[in-house]
């Protein structure tokens, strides 16, 4: 087992990123029907922020493969060290973070990270909630944003999920503990933006509004 993932390892590491993202793409269009709007608000170029609700397990990589830009995400570091998931973050640069009480070295060194990054003109993703819904409700943002764009002034994407809540991946319905096919294969599901908000207009509980605003309710 340590052998394969050591040759997937090697493997993701000569992939290009963008390539990644493409078969990521393929795969989320054969589990759901997407319905995008906004991405117009994205530039193309430059750094930016896009802030999105947390509603499952593979956020990341749908985002990911739907986005006009590869993005490098902020992830909860539990999430980020799953099992195999693990590998394609690690080739998608994903940045794993922790709450200061868990590992306080850890969300030192993601801040830097981001600083980074937003420093060569990425596309950051952020999940402001800092965890998945447990009950597909958005849950209240946290002010880590707030930090980041005091170093990092960018202008930030409200951004939101719609109708995930319930797939296989969703804390609704598994824990990744049980094989089962999904109970929604090919479900409609929606990735809508709105226009970047000016950094210093932002603050976590402006941001939480925006997000929900684009929500409605499909949750």
């Amino acid at each position: 087992m340590k052998a394969l993932q050591a040759l997937w390892a090697l493997l993701t590491r000569k992939i290009p990123v963008w390539l990644l993202q493409l078969v990521v793409w393929l795969l989320v269009h054969v589990l759901y029907r997407i319905r995008v709007e906004g991405f117009e608000h994205i530039p193309r170029e430059g750094a930016v922020i896009f802030a999105c609700n947390h509603v499952s397990f593979v956020d990341a990589l749908l985002i990911g493969g739907l986005l006009p830009r590869v993005p490098r995400f902020v992830m909860y570091h539990k999430i980020y060290n799953l099992p195999v998931m693990n590998l394609l973050f690690r080739a998608a640069r994903v940045i794993p973070i922790a709450p200061a009480k868990e590992d306080a070295a850890l969300l030192a060194k993601a801040y830097e990270e981001i600083r980074t990054a937003l420093a060569n003109g990425d596309l950051v993703g952020i999940f402001p909630e800092g965890g998945l819904t447990p009950d597909g409700e958005i849950q209240p943002f946290k002010p880590g944003i707030e930090k980041i764009l005091l170093t990092n002034p960018v202008p930030v994407v409200p951004m939101a999920l719609q109708n995930l809540w319930g797939s296989m991946w969703s804390r609704q319905d598994s824990r990744l503990r049980r094989a089962r096919l999904p109970r929604r294969f090919r479900a409609e599901i929606g990735l809508v933006a709105a226009e970047a908000i000016p950094p210093q207009l932002v603050t976590a509980e402006f941001l939480e509004v925006q997000v929900r605003v684009l929500r409605g309710d499909a949750a």
